[in-house]
């Protein structure tokens, strides 16, 4: 698990703004799953989606997202791996290929979280933030995602990456603008899958 704890540029848990707020977050709860569900729920609820609220700028590392109150949802997965790995409880990063408008292409990665939690294993959230067509919830051991795999260019991933995907970074770093990084997301191809380590699920 220790690859799964580690500080990072892009994780900096370190940083103490985000030491300060993983331990106000998870003071008032003893267990390792009390704790991720409260921080969990500040990314989910505190942190504004860039594209939602067409706020700038796009951040890309964990305190940043923290200073500026914003973030996209892989940003927001940064954000929420760092409060949790700076409280000893191991987290990664997931992806799902999914329809930027909902009718086929363009596609995009969307990136959440993995979490280990000694009751239930790795159990993934998603920190997005919900709105009247999203709910996402922490419910383990049922997992309830942001978006559900409705067409045939969509995917799930399985892998639980302790860093997040070089291509995702590099999106992330390239714009500064939430509209210019919407015109800009990062997506793999499922024919190409293997150049970036990722593996479909089979269900």
């Amino acid at each position: 698990m220790n690859s799964y704890l580690q500080v990072s540029d892009v994780i900096d848990w370190q940083h103490p703004t985000i030491l300060q707020l993983a331990q106000q977050v998870a003071s008032a709860y003893t267990s390792p799953t009390a704790k991720a569900k409260a921080c969990f729920e500040w990314v989910r609820d505190r942190i504004q989606h860039s594209s939602d609220y067409k706020m700038n700028p796009v951040t890309w590392r964990a305190s940043d997202v923290l200073k500026y109150g914003t973030g996209y949802c892989f940003a927001k997965s940064h954000l929420l791996a760092a409060l949790l790995r700076a409280i000893a409880i191991p987290a990664g990063f997931c992806y799902q290929r999914l329809s930027v408008y909902d009718d086929g292409e363009p596609y995009s990665l969307h990136g959440y979280n993995a979490i280990y939690l000694p009751e239930f294993g790795w159990y993934r959230v998603d920190a997005r933030g919900n709105r009247s067509d999203i709910d996402a919830q922490f419910a383990p051991p049922v997992e309830k995602l942001a978006y559900e795999i409705r067409l045939a260019g969509e995917a799930n991933f399985q892998n639980i990456f302790a860093e997040p995907l070089p291509i995702v970074l590099e999106a992330l770093q390239s714009c500064s603008q939430w509209d210019e990084m919407r015109r800009n997301l990062p997506d793999v191809p499922l024919e190409s899958l293997e150049k970036y380590g990722l593996s479909r699920c089979l269900n």
